[in-house]
């Protein structure tokens, strides 16, 4: 046990995130400057160094957040502020504490540890400050382990192991999990919701006439389809991801047209072409040896957005899953992998995808798309009980070694 009662947490590199808090404010400043100078708002932001000026506001917030933070612990408890909240939590309140365990086994980033706070109502707090990003880092052993001699002493700790939580743990949070299965969902009802009217649309299209004389001008380039033609003035390609361009001379019918990269380069000044328009806006360029066409999503290309959004949150679903299964096993538990259930969305996704491509609209009404997916469902199924034989969710779980609890947090029980 140690002789020191009461740690002081501070962040690390206080002069550089005094240095990017500086810059955000200039930022700001530079941002504020170039909107009263354009004068307009909308104007503002979409200049570059107004974006550039946003973009050091954004830093020097996150810098300004980082070094306010402080946590304290003493005989009274563990106070931790940051910049726009303090909170104080009283030992005899604290069932235990934890590590927060983030990007383990990932190559590319090291490992990020925290320190989480078990209350004894069951909530959880994740304090800002000890925070490393090394799996051996002295600092944050040290303090760490003067928070459990604290909590030892002045309170009733429920266990004496020290549980390590990561994302393969049953004591991770599945609340990003939903959040990110709600988003995946909720855009994949937005793509679905687009499919009746773009299959009308593209029976519209495929149904339409030519002009005729008694056609009102009015009425010219709606329903039907008008022509008229044009000489292209000069062509703008563009070889980023930034649209391509056709100019027309005398800005005739229109003064230019964004089209693909390929047609801007297909077509010269001085070319004759002819345009098509359709509810008003122009849908076909006709040359003497290219044509160019709108691209318009069909309802199967929406049909398979919608399928793929809808099987992608099949997997933070399926974590969501794991973490209920397992919410009576210790914090520590490391919980199955979905992968399982990742392959049975691909699987799924393998006649799914092409049969709502082929079925946008009916596939509750074709006969061939009703067997289709009765037989990709079974087939699912199959491939469900396979792999579920081999890979069920045990009461006990798994238990993390105290070996690799002890290398990972740098403390001892």
């Amino acid at each position: 046990m140690t002789d020191v009662w009461e740690v002081t947490c501070r962040p690390l590199w206080k002069r550089p995130l005094w240095f990017f808090v500086g810059l955000g404010a200039a930022g700001a400043s530079l941002a504020a400057a170039r909107v009263a100078y354009r004068g307009g708002l909308l104007d503002g932001l979409l200049d570059v160094w107004a974006g550039l000026g946003l973009l050091l506001t954004l830093v020097g917030i996150v810098s300004l957040r980082a070094v306010t933070a402080e946590v304290s612990a003493d005989a009274r408890g563990v106070h931790s502020r940051t910049l726009l909240r303090r909170r104080s939590v009283a030992w005899p309140d604290i069932a235990d504490l934890r590590v927060r365990l983030k990007y383990a086994n990932t190559p590319r980033a090291q490992d990020s540890r925290r320190i989480i706070l078990v209350l004894r109502n069951g909530h959880k707090r994740l304090l800002p400050l000890p925070h490393s990003w090394s799996p051996h880092d002295p600092a944050f052993d040290a303090e760490l382990e003067t928070l459990r001699a604290l909590h030892r002493r002045y309170g009733a700790p429920e266990s004496s192991h020290l549980p390590v939580v990561s994302y393969r743990t049953a004591g991770r949070g599945w609340a990003g999990s939903l959040a990110l299965c709600a988003l995946l969902l909720a855009g994949a009802g937005a793509a679905a919701w687009f499919v009746p009217n773009a299959a009308s649309d593209e029976r519209a299209w495929k149904s339409a006439t030519p002009c005729t004389a008694e056609t009102p001008a009015a009425e010219r380039g709606g329903e039907c389809l008008a022509t008229r033609s044009a000489v292209i003035a000069r062509t703008e390609v563009n070889e980023g991801k930034g649209p391509s361009r056709l100019y027309f001379a005398d800005g005739r019918p229109l003064e230019r047209l964004e089209v693909s990269r390929e047609a801007a380069g297909e077509f010269q000044p001085g070319d004759s072409v002819e345009l098509t328009i359709w509810r008003h806006q122009v849908r076909e360029v006709a040359g003497a040896g290219h044509v160019w066409r709108e691209h318009v999503p069909g309802p199967g290309s929406l049909a398979v957005v919608a399928a793929v959004l809808a099987l992608a949150a099949g997997w933070p679903g399926a974590r969501i899953l794991l973490r209920l299964r397992g919410r009576r096993l210790p914090d520590d538990e490391v919980l199955p992998s979905a992968l399982p259930f990742v392959c049975a969305l691909v699987g799924t996704a393998l006649w799914l995808l092409p049969l709502c491509y082929l079925h946008p609209t009916t596939l509750l009404a074709s006969p061939s798309a009703i067997t289709w997916a009765a037989v990709g469902s079974l087939r699912r199924d199959a491939r469900i009980r396979r792999w579920g034989s081999g890979d069920r969710l045990k009461a006990t779980g798994r238990k993390v070694s105290e070996t690799r609890a002890t290398r990972r947090s740098g403390a001892g029980t």
